[in-house]
């Protein structure tokens, strides 16, 4: 008993004829390889089917698992209410999961009951990612128990890793489980779909699928994270996991349909008559991110040399470097200058960590940058503290923020040149300039605003500036 077969599916409510009213006429083959799908489900039987969908609770630091015994969900959201969904969930299995996850792996699940639920401000319900692809399979077979799973923004590697302890647990707990990573694809399609045109949107769509098709894991794993935020896409994690699940197997793969009229790429792929395979691709992905971020740090100029050193000593030791004493003081513009500055810490997941000052609170730009190294890796709210074995992992940025103006007239504004500090008496807002899609003004400054915790409506101040990025 172990994983009977693994599936890549879309999750646009509107393909449910209930809620697409015809609109679901439009994305008739991806229905038609959903049926195809849940056919092939009902064939193989399983005991238990694991959903990873991207809509359910999101944590910066692990995935989030339902854990009540009863799972429910609807989609009064979308307007639909004679669809109301209910299974039991596997409780056995994840916690097969999550302990394995924790002693093998070091990585966290948080798991969703009604009390979590609302004391992370979230629900307990079923998502969307979750519902739309069981309601396909629902229509063929309902003799299972669910697992849903909402990946974690963590890095590809370590979701990959999720993907090996799920197989693990199932492997553990002698059941027959088939795996759904619910996805869409990119997002930035046409200019009408639900972000702005992108060309990296069809790339984006064509590679992931040819990879697939290819069984390139390792280079899907190690896709650029920059590429795929361009290309607005959302499955690319639940396929990371699903990988996963499958390292140690050979499989055959299909496409079996691709679509995107509305803007948004779907689409179905199986991978089916799993075989048994020694293989494993963990130790390939890890060393392909560590000569990726190498070939990085081989490039970076002094002030990003500053923040690694600083990071890595800081992390390790929970040392401070002495900027006098070090290296870094003979070089005139770190110890003469004294400007704000961010620092700027990215995985292979995304964001891990940015912290800074936009004025000068210490006495050189050399030691502002060793302030907020240290604090961009330790003390940003939004994650847990950078632990020693992810420095290899580490993209690092600093930005020196020239002089703020006023600003009297949005017009002055360009956010791909400016960035913008927003100010209400005591509340204050920054937001660094040509970040990725962030594109206009008016979402330039909603994201100020918002940091700040202004209210739109509320009389604020706009102050712009420029900055000068090291790499």
């Amino acid at each position: 008993m172990s994983i009977l077969a693994a599936y890549l599916a879309p999750h646009p409510p509107l393909i449910l004829k209930e809620i697409g009213r015809g609109e679901e006429k439009k994305v008739k083959n991806t229905i038609e390889a959903m049926e195809k799908v849940s056919k092939n489900i009902a064939s193989l039987k399983p005991q238990t089917i694991i959903v990873i969908s991207p809509h359910g609770p999101l944590f910066s630091d692990g995935i989030a698992v339902m854990y009540e015994k009863y799972l429910s969900g609807n989609f009064n959201r979308f307007g639909e209410y004679t669809i109301e969904y209910q299974r039991e969930n596997d409780i056995e299995l994840i916690d097969q999961l999550t302990s394995i996850m924790k002693k093998k792996y070091r990585l966290s699940g948080a798991l969703i009951d009604k009390k979590t639920a609302k004391h992370f401000g979230t629900s307990s319900e079923l998502d969307h990612g979750t519902m739309v692809p069981l309601y396909f399979v629902d229509k063929e077979y309902k003799s299972y128990e669910l697992i849903s799973i909402t990946y974690g923004l963590l890095s590809y590697q370590d979701l990959y890793k999720i993907g090996m302890a799920i197989s693990e647990a199932i492997e553990k707990m002698n059941r027959d489980v088939i795996i759904i990573a619910s996805g869409d694809l990119s997002h930035r399609l046409k200019d009408s779909g639900p972000y702005d045109y992108n060309p990296a949107g069809k790339i984006f769509d064509e590679k992931i699928l040819e990879l697939l098709v290819n069984k390139k894991n390792t280079e899907i794993i190690a896709m650029d994270p920059e590429f795929c935020e361009e290309a607005g896409e959302c499955g690319k994690r639940s396929i990371d996991i699903l990988l996963g699940t499958l390292d140690s197997y050979d499989y055959d793969v299909e496409k079996l349909s691709y679509e995107g009229p509305f803007g948004v790429g779907y689409g179905v792929v199986s991978f089916e008559n799993l075989r048994s395979d020694d293989k494993t691709l963990v130790d390939d992905i890890e060393k392909t991110r560590i000569e990726y971020v190498k070939e990085i740090m081989d490039k970076e100029d002094e002030f990003v040399k500053l923040a690694r050193d600083t990071i890595n000593l800081f992390v390790e030791s929970k040392e401070k470097i002495n900027f006098k004493q070090s290296k870094y003081y003979k070089i005139n513009d770190l110890k003469s200058i004294k400007k704000g500055v961010f620092v700027s810490i990215k995985d292979s997941g995304g964001l891990r960590g940015c912290i800074g000052t936009f004025l000068p609170t210490r006495n050189c730009l050399g030691e502002e940058i060793i302030a907020n190294a240290i604090s961009a890796s330790t003390k940003d709210p939004r994650f847990p503290a950078i632990e020693a074995y992810e420095l290899n992992d580490l993209i690092i940025t600093v930005d020196v923020l020239n002089t703020p103006e006023a600003v009297e007239n949005r017009s002055e504004l360009d956010p791909l040149t400016y960035g913008v500090i927003v100010s209400s008496d005591y509340k204050r807002g920054l937001l660094l300039p040509n970040l990725k899609g962030i594109d206009t003004v008016e979402e330039q400054l909603k994201i100020a605003l918002n940091k700040a915790g202004i209210d739109a409506s509320e009389t604020y101040t706009i102050e712009k500036f420029t900055i000068t990025r090291h790499y």
